[in-house]
């Protein structure tokens, strides 16, 4: 399966890419089925009503993450590249009052969020655990079209039909398949890739630009410069607000106070040595306040972890010497293959893979941008994602009240330094180690399915549940 640099990284919405991204983009494909798009129920008559359940990690932290405002606002038709997220609140209060939505091409419906958005406490759903089930009744309450999508991290939807073809296509040997689709470069592995880097004399940012230009023609860098603007506007906007996030934590935002600080030493010339560890962290701060808030920004490869990139490729625009323009396409080509190698065999969903699966992906992926920017090779380059990698593995994903708060921001912050100690250390070495990039994939994948459910993103284990008392 090929994974563009935009599916890696996807403009959206916070809190969550997999809790809010994903729900709000099952509702609006769910809205095209019934355009026309899917196959009614043969007795069913004029459509009239609207329901949605959640399941699984979906109905155990959505109110945290917004899952019932995401599927509110994508069955008004919304989608999260498009959504002002300043107008979100209203429109979805708006729903509530009236409980009817009037989606494009479908005329007046009738959908009580009180009882037509279920949270099923129950068992998740058996293809993944954030299920979401959709539903269409006529004017005798007669089911008029159902579909169950899964979303399975960082903003990506699938129905139940489409995860089962995913799952046989990844049983398959996809080498010959995605060749004969004109890819120049169709690696699955990191040892693939590596071995048509040293085959062709290319790095793994030209391979990966290669593919990108076979599979959607020219404007790429037009499309990656937006990527990295909005990356850019994010940190921005963190770093001049404040206030309370919202949610009920009356967690505080610090971004803007600490960036005050760093630049207050810094025309002082009174910083410790460490300060670096401090601009990383404020700058994924910001973005991870930002997120919080439901403000727009993108996935990398998740919205929980969303600071993590962002924060590493600001700290190589600011503070590496010979940084430039061009390194940060290189560091956004480099990162988004390394997510889709991580994807591709593992997962980036919390809900699957705990913490690891997410702010792991992100260190790994920035820790090999990085490296590449700095003119790493590609055997550096795969070390630096490999360490990053490898001590992220077994986090777990346990966030307070569900909401993409504590520990999220902060960890984030650490993300990124642990990114760029990767790259720092693989750098100084040859490329040449002992645990190869895929192997560390295939650990995470192993230690994702054998984590314990509540250490998941249902927020019934960790620190969770060990919150202050007072």
């Amino acid at each position: 399966m090929f994974l563009s640099v935009f599916d890696i990284f996807k403009v959206g919405v916070g809190p969550s890419s997999s809790h809010t991204m994903g729900p709000m983009t099952a509702a609006a494909r769910f809205l095209d089925g019934l355009r026309g798009g899917a196959e009614k129920t043969p007795w069913a008559g004029t459509l009239t009503r609207l329901e949605a359940s959640l399941h699984g990690s979906l109905a155990f932290t959505g109110k945290g993450h917004a899952t019932d405002r995401a599927v509110i606002l994508g069955l008004i038709g919304y989608l999260p590249d498009t959504l002002d997220p300043d107008a979100a609140e209203r429109l979805e209060a708006e729903v509530r009052e009236v409980k009817r939505i009037s989606p494009p091409g479908l005329g007046r419906l009738e959908f009580d969020p009180d009882t037509d958005l279920v949270f099923d406490y129950g068992p998740p759903l058996p293809g993944h655990a954030n299920g979401l089930v959709l539903r269409a009744f006529d004017e005798r309450g007669n089911l008029y079209l159902t579909q169950t999508y899964y979303s399975v991290g960082g903003g990506f939807v699938v129905t139940e039909a489409e995860l089962e073809q995913g799952k046989a296509a990844a049983s398959a040997d996809l080498h010959d398949e995605k060749a004969a689709m004109g890819y120049p470069y169709p690696f699955g592995s990191a040892a693939e890739m590596l071995e048509m880097g040293r085959a062709s004399g290319t790095s793994i940012a030209q391979m990966k630009r290669a593919n990108e230009e076979a599979h959607s023609g020219g404007g790429l860098n037009k499309r990656i410069d937006h990527v990295y603007k909005v990356m850019e506007a994010c940190i921005d906007r963190g770093l001049r607000m404040e206030g309370i996030l919202p949610g009920g934590l009356s967690v505080k935002r610090r971004a803007k106070a600490i960036h005050e600080q760093l630049l207050a030493e810094r025309g002082e010339n009174q910083s410790q040595p460490h300060v670096a560890n401090d601009w990383l962290s404020v700058y994924a701060m910001a973005v991870n306040e930002e997120n919080a808030a439901g403000g727009r920004v993108v996935t990398s490869p998740t919205n929980g972890a969303a600071g993590v990139v962002p924060a590493v490729i600001r700290y190589y625009r600011d503070h590496c010497i010979g940084a430039n323009h061009e390194g940060a396409r290189t560091f956004l080509l480099t990162a988004s293959a390394i997510g889709g190698l991580i994807k591709h065999n593992a997962s980036i969903s919390g809900a699957e893979m705990g913490c690891q699966g997410e702010v792991g992906s992100a260190s790994s992926m920035a820790a090999a941008g990085l490296c590449a920017a700095l003119g790493g090779t590609n055997e550096q380059i795969e070390n630096a994602a490999e360490i990053a990698l490898e001590h992220h593995l077994g986090m777990t994903c346990d966030p307070a009240a569900g909401l993409v708060q504590v520990p999220c921001i902060e960890r984030n912050g650490l993300g990124a330094i642990k990114a760029v100690s990767a790259a720092s250390l693989a750098l100084r070495g040859d490329g040449t180690h002992f645990m190869p990039l895929d192997n560390c994939i295939e650990t995470m994948r192993q230690t994702g399915h054998d984590m314990l459910t509540k250490y998941k993103e249902t927020s019934l284990g960790g620190l969770a549940v060990n919150l202050p008392e007072c």
